[in-house]
């Protein structure tokens, strides 16, 4: 490149910060748009959090390493808050966006000073050695992550591999340098049936450099192990353990259970460096160390960093899209964070921690976990069947061998492990979706026996034999009923349509009669799903208005209003007991206008439009509902609305937990102008595109793109469609028709064309 050029490109870069230029005016990589700190903060004290991470990680990658803002995590689940201002250490493992804390594994905390008053004899076990920082000294990007600890002067680097974390520390002075590694470090611990307890934990020397051990722990997930080997860039000079209170000089070994710390002193000359390199198992201290050797044999820091960005940019770079600078870093961080997990909870050489408690071996060395279902079988997965179809079928064959296991497939399995966290059983679409797209490598016949072994065996808030009883979920028998009801009924679509794919007519028609039981508690008096008791009669009194959160109410974290358009796989025939179309669009109408000035809200409510949550995925889909009831210009009102009010490239991006890619998934889909309503079908009903312009590049070889004409704020409308340069009319686009490599074009305007797509709603199925 000449120089003129370079300054021009410098120029480019000012002006777009300023002026939001379209981003094709900068060749840039992808990685530079993320944004990790976007989903650390909430709008304000009120609202949730997106309980995301800024750390260093790895696509699906084994080991988050993140720094902590608090010691026992509560809320934010993910460790860190954008609003603190103290950091606590560096823990290893991170849940992205979820609506509990857990893992938060081997925290390692650099300190300065006299190392053996920090150790503080009288209170060692409860004292954390927390420190200043300020977000204008701290920076973060996918597979880096660097803070400046202002109480100690020391700057701490992070990056990972899979299996792995990788430290950097600058220190300021010549002596007193030192590390805590803390084994007590959790989620909250004696607050339910959720909180942590270590069971056993263990830190023990193997030379001046290594330094072995493991924690056992309950918590969200019940009777979790972890090991870790560390190994330091340069030897240790004397080290404290710690076991509760008591505390020993250059012992080798430190075992029992809660208050397991030690601390570990150096000797190091000003502005020097020390790196510490951790690897991470869920199986044995072995595993960890093979783990280590096998993906950090050197000490080259910036070639991690390497690595790891590398990796990003490959994964991201699979969708190329044209926009502002703002659009690009809200659509590729939720990019990235979609691909922070499901997490491959494998070894190198293939162990994996089964649900049963055992130890399985994976020939492909691949097993994840990590599956929030109720979350992301909405979007994230029908996302991973276009853009990680090869992962995918890696996610299915890790639920299948979970229902080996345990007897049924995964609901929210962590480590490895069922948590029964939400209801129903949505590891069904996921398989039924994948499966009807055809996507390889895994064994359809033993997927259709682990679904419907899945929706016919009695669990915990799956009591089939109630159900097929009443036809309904009682709501004196089993809570959370009208939402169990509605949700079971989409999952036994689910399987009908596999049954019948694999000529299995019985099933077929035991299924698709059931996927209708959401008949059996509609209340046409008012117009809502409502909750029945044993009996047959309505439960008394009703009001549309009350949350239920997780149990005690007929509503999972929604209220009457929210789970009302919970029939994706028939909205036909839900628009008939409705009393039509137009009785369809006023109460759709209602529900976006209705404000609930008493606020009756729970913890998961968020994101208002009306009655419509987009904090929580309840009302995910129902924007798009319009669409099958002939008006489409107000999915592209309400769906425009959402995307430039409820997401921003702030810190306090999300309306909601970012629910391990679920909302960032919904963002993604419909950025592009398209959404699927019902995640299992192959239909995906078209929005209000964003972009201006987006590329996908299909792992057959072929490219799938979108092209919106007159893209901007006040553009939200569609005037026109074309699909391969013909005019199109349908309101919605098929999964062959991106598999198919098909150019789709809008033309929009700043008001509505309420002629097109008026008699095109999205079909029941196309399979």
């Amino acid at each position: 490149m000449k120089p003129y050029q370079n300054y021009l490109v410098t120029l480019l870069i000012i002006l777009g910060s300023f002026l939001e230029l379209p981003a094709q005016t900068v060749n840039k990589k992808v990685t530079s748009y993320v944004n990790p700190f976007i989903g650390t903060a909430a709008v304000d004290k009120k609202s949730l959090p997106g309980c995301t991470f800024p750390g260093a990680t790895m696509p699906f990658g084994f080991v988050q390493l993140s720094p902590d803002t608090k010691h026992e995590v509560n809320r934010p689940c993910s460790g860190y808050d954008y609003n603190d201002n103290t950091i606590v250490g560096f823990s290893h493992t991170h849940l992205n966006g979820t609506g509990i804390a857990d893992l938060l594994d081997v925290l390692i905390m650099p300190i300065t000073g006299d190392v053996k008053k920090a150790a503080d004899y009288k209170d060692s076990a409860s004292r954390d050695f927390r420190s200043a920082f300020s977000h204008s000294q701290e920076q973060a990007r996918p597979g880096y992550y660097q803070v400046k600890l202002t109480d100690y002067n020391v700057n701490a680097e992070l990056t990972a591999t899979e299996h792995a974390g990788f430290h950097r520390y600058t220190f300021p002075q010549s002596a007193g340098a030192g590390f805590v590694i803390d084994m007590d470090h959790s989620r909250l611990k004696g607050t339910g049936n959720r909180s942590a307890k270590i069971i056993s934990a263990e830190i023990r020397i193997v030379d001046n450099r290594t330094i072995e051990g493991y924690r056992v722990l309950t918590g969200w997930a019940k009777m979790r192990r972890v090991y870790f080997r560390a190994e330091f860039s340069q030897p240790f000079t004397s080290n404290i353990l710690i076991d509760g209170k008591r505390v020993y000089e250059n012992k080798p070994l430190v075992m029992g259970a809660e208050g397991i710390k030690a601390i570990f002193n150096f000797a190091s000359t000003a502005n020097e460096q020390v790196l510490v390199k951790v690897g991470l198992s869920a199986i044995s201290v072995a595993n960890a160390k093979e783990n280590l050797a096998a993906e950090i044999p050197g000490w080259n820091f910036d070639q991690v960093v390497v690595h790891a960005e590398n990796a990003w940019e490959k994964e991201l770079k699979q969708i190329q899209i044209e926009g502002t600078d703002k659009q690009k870093r809200i659509f590729y961080t939720g990019l990235y964070h979609a691909f922070i997990q499901p997490n491959n909870t494998a070894d190198v050489n293939g162990d994996y921690p089964a649900a049963d408690y055992t130890t399985g071996r994976a020939a492909d060395k691949i097993h994840y976990s990590t599956f929030s279902l109720w979350d992301t079988y909405r979007a994230a997965h029908p996302l991973y069947t276009i853009v990680q179809p090869g992962r995918t079928a890696g996610f299915i064959n890790s639920m299948i061998r979970h229902y080996d296991s345990y007897g049924i497939l995964p609901i929210w399995s962590l480590w490895g492990v069922e948590t029964y966290c939400m209801i129903g059983n949505h590891a069904i679409p996921v398989i039924v979706d994948a499966a009807l797209k055809g996507i390889k490598g895994f064994d359809v016949n033993k997927a259709y026996e682990a679904i419907k072994g899945s929706s016919t065996r009695d669990h915990i808030q799956s009591p089939f034999g109630i159900y097929d009883k009443y036809g309904y979920m009682p709501e004196d028998l089993q809570s959370q009923s009208v939402s169990i009801t509605l949700e079971t009924a989409y999952n036994d679509w689910c399987v009908a349509q596999l049954a019948k794919k694999l000529g299995k007519k019985d099933d077929y028609d035991f299924f698709i009669k059931r996927s209708g039981n959401y008949r059996n508690l509609f209340e046409t008096g008012t117009g809502f799903f409502r909750a029945k008791d044993k009996d047959g009669k309505w439960m008394e009194p009703f009001d549309p208005l009350q949350y239920g959160g997780n149990g005690g109410q007929p509503y999972t974290e929604g209220n009457a209003w929210q789970y009302l358009w919970y029939v994706p796989h028939n909205v036909p025939d839900f628009m008939n007991l409705m009393g039509g179309k137009k009785a369809f669009v006023n109460k759709l109408d209602e529900f976006f206008t209705l404000v609930d000035t008493v606020k009756r809200k729970n913890g998961n409510a968020s994101g208002f439009i009306g009655q419509y949550a987009h904090g929580n995925e309840p009302s995910h889909h129902a924007a798009y509902l319009y669409d099958y009831a002939g008006e489409p210009w107000k999915t592209q009102f309400y769906v425009n609305k959402v995307l430039n009010e409820l997401y921003d490239d702030q810190p306090a991006g999300y309306s909601g937990n970012e629910d391990c890619g679920q909302m960032s998934s919904w963002y993604i889909f419909s950025a592009m102008g398209f959404y699927p309503v019902n995640p299992a079908n192959g239909i995906y009903a078209i929005g209000s595109p964003l972009l201006s312009k987006a590329t996908i590049d299909l792992h057959n070889g072929k490219k799938f793109r979108v092209l919106v004409k007159n893209a901007s704020k006040e553009n939200i409308y569609i005037q026109s469609m074309k699909m391969n340069g013909k005019a199109y009319t349908k309101t919605y686009i098929t999964h062959q028709d991106i598999l198919n490599g098909s150019s789709v074009e809008f033309t929009m305007g700043p008001e509505p064309n309420k002629t097109w797509g008026v008699h095109t709603p999205p079909p029941v199925e196309s399979w």
